[in-house]
Formats: C-alpha cells, sequence, structure tokens
C-alpha cells in the first residue's frame, strides 16, 4: 500500500474505502457495465463444429469358453482298466482315453461267433433238405405239406441265421467299447475314475474335452442398451460393419490385450430372465493356448461407425440437473444453452450424438463464467 505523506494511517483507509464503494455503484444493475454480475462480455473460445463420422467402439465383460465341450463317457458296462492319456494334455480325435477291462466282452465274442457257425450249418442243413424235396413234390412221391414244412424250415434257420450274425456284431461293438476314445480333438480334463472303478455304461462321466482353438468369448448386452443401438441404427445415426460381424479384441485379467481378433459369430434373440441381456458370442484364435476355459476378459467391439456426430473437447460438455449441456454463440452475441447427448470417447475428446446443428459455434474455453443470455 502506498501512504500518502499529509494524511494519517486511518484517514487513507477511509479514502480508499469510499472509492470502491463509489466504483461499485457506478457498475450495479443497469449501469454501462450490462446485467448484474457479468460486467461487460465475457472473453470466450469457440469451434465451429461440424458433423463427421467416427468409428464406435463397445466393450463388455466376458467369460471364455472352448468352442466344443464334449463329455467322455463309455459306452458298455465294465472294469476300469488304463487310463491312457496325460491330463490336461492335448489328445486327438480317436485317441484312447480309457481302456475297460475287455475279457468279459471277449468272451461274448467268441460265443456269437459259435452261435454264428451253428446257425450257417442248421440253414446249410435245412437248405439242402428243401433242394432234395423240390423234384419229389413234382413227381409227386411227397404232399405239398411235406416240401412246405421243408421250406419253413429253410426260411427260419435263414432267420436265425441273421438274428446270430446281429448278435456278432453287437458283441464286436461292445468289445470295440472298451475302448473309450476321444470324440474330439483337444484338451482333455482331469479323469473323474481312478483304476478299478465300476463304470456304470453312459450314465458315468469320465472326463471331458475341450476344443480350445479356435476359443468361443461369450458376452451380454443389456436390453436397454440394446435397443438404445438399434433406435439409432434405424435413426440413420449409426452403421453396423458388413454382415453384423464385429471384430473383437481382448483384454486379459491383468489389463493387457490378447493378440489375436477375432469376429461375433452367433447372438441370440432371447433376453435372459436372470441378468435382462442378450447373449452374444465370438470366435478368437488360440493356437498358443494362451486363452484356457473359463476366464474372466474384456471385450472390445469394433467395426460400427456413428454418422453425422460433433467432437468437442472435454470441458466444453456441462452437467446440470436435466442432464449435460453446452452454450453456443446466439443471436447479438448472448451464449444460448443446448442440452446435448454424448456417447463415446477420442482421445481427449467426446463424441455428441444430437443438440447440435452444423456450423454450431460452441463455446470451449470461458464457460464457467456464464449463464443463459450472458453476452460474450
Amino acid at each position: 500500500m502506498i501512504r500518502h505523506p499529509n494524511l494519517p494511517r486511518p484517514a487513507l483507509l477511509l479514502t480508499v474505502f469510499a472509492a470502491c464503494a463509489l466504483a461499485a455503484c457506478g457498475k450495479g444493475e443497469g449501469g454501462p457495465g450490462g446485467p448484474a454480475g457479468f460486467g461487460g462480455p465475457v472473453p470466450v473460445s469457440v469451434v465451429a463444429v461440424q458433423p463427421e463420422s467416427f468409428p464406435v467402439t463397445l466393450e463388455y465383460a466376458a467369460q471364455t469358453l472352448g468352442s466344443r465341450e464334449v463329455e467322455v463317457r463309455a459306452r458298455v458296462t465294465g472294469i476300469l482298466e488304463h487310463r491312457n492319456y496325460v491330463e490336461g494334455g492335448k489328445v486327438k480325435a480317436g485317441q484312447s482315453l480309457f481302456t475297460l477291462d475287455p475279457a468279459p466282452f471277449a468272451a461274448a465274442l467268441a460265443k456269437a461267433e459259435a452261435d454264428v457257425a451253428a446257425a450257417e450249418a442248421r440253414h446249410a442243413q435245412a437248405r439242402r433238405d428243401a433242394s432234395r424235396l423240390k423234384p419229389l413234390l413234382e413227381s409227386r412221391a411227397i404232399s405239398q405239406k411235406e416240401h412246405d414244412d421243408a421250406a419253413s424250415a429253410e426260411a427260419i434257420a435263414a432267420a436265425d441265421l441273421q438274428a446270430a450274425r446281429a448278435r456278432l456284431k453287437e458283441a464286436q461293438l461292445n468289445l470295440n467299447w472298451t475302448r473309450v476314445e476321444a470324440p474330439i480333438g483337444g484338451v482333455a480334463s482331469r479323469a473323474l475314475k481312478s483304476e478299478g472303478s465300476l463304470v456304470s455304461g453312459p450314465d458315468v462321466l469320465l472326463t471331458t474335452v475341450s476344443q480350445t482353438d479356435p476359443m468361443h468369448v461369450l458376452f451380454g448386452i443389456a436390453d436397454n442398451e440394446r435397443l438404445k443401438l438399434r433406435q439409432e441404427a434405424e435413426a440413420g445415426r449409426l452403421r453396423w460393419p458388413a454382415g453384423g460381424r464385429f471384430t473383437v479384441a481382448v483384454k486379459l485379467g491383468d489389463g493387457s490385450e490378447y493378440s489375436q481378433t477375432g469376429a461375433t459369430d452367433f447372438a441370440d434373440v432371447r433376453i435372459s430372465r436372470d441378468t435382462g441381456t442378450s447373449e452374444v458370442r465370438a470366435a478368437i484364435p488360440n493356437p498358443d493356448l494362451i486363452l484356457k476355459p473359463g476366464q474372466f476378459v474384456r471385450v472390445k467391439l469394433t467395426g460400427a461407425t456413428r454418422d453425422g456426430a460433433f467432437r468437442l473437447p472435454q470441458r466444453a460438455v456441462l452437467e446440470g440437473p436435466q442432464g449435460k449441456f453446452v452454450f453456443v454463440v446466439g443471436k447479438e452475441n448472448k451464449a444460448d444453452m443446448k442440452k446435448v447427448e454424448v456417447s463415446d470417447w477420442t482421445g481427449g475428446d467426446i463424441i455428441v450424438t444430437s443438440g447440435l446443428t452444423a456450423g454450431d459455434q460452441v463455446i470451449v474455453d470461458g464457460v464457467l463464467k456464464l449463464g443463459p443470455g450472458a453476452p460474450v
């Protein structure tokens, strides 16, 4: 503070306060400074917005699942004799995973073979008898009934032979089924039954095989979000990728991004009663088996485009009781408030989907000093 040489300190303070009071009265409501609280036009920075097209990124929580999950079960009942694979290791389609005790089935096969041989012999005998009686019938040396009985015996023997051969085939299948094979290639889980256990046919689950290349990723889209996206697409503001197939990137649990990308291949029409979401699936290549079934990951969907939207710096968009809004330069260089709707972020900017028109001069800097109708 500068001290006046001819006035004592208390008098100097009273003089300063009086000067300040007179200056304030000169800028009150209706004074030359304009509306109360503004003190003249506010200097601001503006951007003239034009509609653009922006790529759309959608992100959801997801879980991985083998593209094929198969339960391995025995087809026959028997004692589990051997486990023929490494638990948690890769297996090929047709590879033997378990062996049941084949001895009872081998014995049943030998009996069936003997039954077929006996049936073949009976059938051959019946055929010879019928052949011998045919010329005797023509010479009327035997009655018609004797001939018919021989023909019937041949037909019955042929049917018995056919039944014996069917039992032989069944015995061969049962013996083959003591070798429990992998129906598909993939990764086999742990064995649920150990050697020496009684396996009562298909009722007992022995293990599972998961095909993990490609890997399926399942995620849900909330019904309200799905409806909003559909409305924007119908209004022409959102353009789907060709065929509706989004490109899908996977973010792992540690925040890193998986190197392979895939595409969506299924979208369920049903809404889950429990979660209120519709299920969507993507197929992701997994040649190095980095993805494991049951992992929780995040997926990013790209490929859609938002048309007719506007890009604004984040600081230009304000939040009020009625939602988000911006200030634009209106008539007579006064600030007009416009309610807007926003969607995605791109870099440090925010995408405005509705509320603005091409050429609007949106105020970017100085918005905190403004109110509706303030001169700028």
